[in-house]
């Protein structure tokens, strides 16, 4: 979609100006001097907009990085060997300087890069891994705008999404940030429960795995990094993961529709893979390097807000009832030493005939916890 669209359909059910708020208070906590980098799409301008005001009225300085319909495609299109493999000298430096940074996803086409070579995409995956290293080391913050293309996908009209995105953000509250300190005390107690925990095991149709996370640490995902958020999650014992997964929830690495992924693991490793759609994404994404056979992460979605699949893993990681793994990259909070250019979130529903158990404790049934 390269046409405007009326922003009206999306600002009178989800305000801008609270958004800003929540984003540059809450989730970035602004202060000033801070130099705060703003990636997003020209569809994303009433936020934007209101992003400058919030930072600005913080005394911290806004930078825009605002991509164009079209301009991802077209960098694989144009795009020369070293501009897969490497990266130019001004994206580290501005990793490495800024203060924190916000990417706001806000597609004009979310299937745009479905065309592109796989391998063209894990190539510049790694090419930028020093870059992407950089900025982690740094407040970030990832969230999501209602375009056209997205309410599409998700199955909803505009309005529709707009009115469900408010409410995932608890935007529909009189008071979102206690909505958020909220949740953050029910994760709290679930972490409390899983400290000592050395085994999980996760058990759906299709779906038998067990992992080891033993003094491994949980980490309490309240809004401040992802807005929506609603998920604890650590990183697993690299060579633990034994068994099958199977997942129903579709994926959209890079806007390449994925779905039926099945992965059996030995020893930490995955043996196999298939995916009933995009098996050669699945493939090519294994091979991105030594580390991406491997998990990086388990995390366990809290948000009941959240009750439908919309194709974007922002929100579908979240989903109260479900339990996620990430192929590659471990976030070296949680004790998680696998290292890859890869970090790919998958999603196991748990909701209709799922468990999860804690050292042979069921924690989470049918969707529901059980604490």
């Amino acid at each position: 979609m390269s046409d405007p669209y009326d922003f009206s359909e999306v600002t009178d059910h989800l305000d801008p100006a609270l958004f800003a708020d929540l984003l540059a208070g809450y989730c970035l906590e602004v202060w000033p001097d801070q130099q705060i980098l703003v990636r997003s799409t020209t569809l994303a301008q009433p936020l934007l907009l209101e992003l400058q005001r919030a930072i600005l009225e913080r005394d911290a300085w806004c930078f825009m990085r605002v991509e164009l319909p079209g301009e991802a495609r077209g960098f694989y299109d144009h795009a020369r060997e070293r501009h897969l493999d490497q990266y130019p000298a001004l994206a580290y430096e501005e990793a490495r300087k800024i203060d924190a940074t916000l990417g706001i996803q806000a597609p004009d086409d979310v299937h745009a890069l479905s065309g592109v070579d796989p391998e063209l995409i894990a190539r510049s995956s790694g090419g930028r891994r020093d870059v992407r290293e950089q900025m982690l080391k740094k407040r970030w913050c990832s969230t999501l705008w209602p375009t056209p293309a997205n309410a599409a996908l998700a199955g909803l009209s505009l309005e529709d999404f707009s009115r469900f995105v408010a409410g995932a953000l608890f935007l529909d509250r009189p008071d979102p940030v206690g909505g958020w300190d909220e949740l953050r005390r029910f994760q709290d107690a679930l972490i409390r429960r899983l400290a000592g925990v050395k085994e999980l095991r996760i058990e759906a149709e299709g779906t038998d795995l067990r992992l080891q996370v033993g003094k491994r640490t949980w980490v309490n995902s309240d809004g401040k990094r992802n807005m929506p958020s609603g998920e604890v999650f650590t990183g697993p014992h690299e060579t633990s993961a034994t068994g099958k997964l199977r997942f129903t929830i579709p994926s959209s690495p890079s806007g390449v529709d994925v779905r039926g992924v099945e992965l059996e693991f030995r020893d930490g490793e995955v043996m196999s893979a298939t995916a009933e759609h995009g098996d050669e994404y699945l493939q090519r994404a294994l091979a991105t390097d030594d580390g991406a056979r491997r998990l990086g992460e388990v995390g366990i979605g809290t948000n009941y807000g959240i009750d439908r699949a919309i194709g974007a893993i922002l929100f579908d990681e979240k989903i109260g009832g479900t339990v996620h793994v990430a192929l590659g990259r471990s976030y070296p909070e949680t004790g998680g030493k696998n290292v890859s250019a890869l970090h790919w979130d998958l999603i196991c529903d748990l909701r209709q005939g799922g468990r999860l158990t804690a050292d042979g404790v069921t924690i989470q049934e049918d969707g529901h916890f059980t604490l």
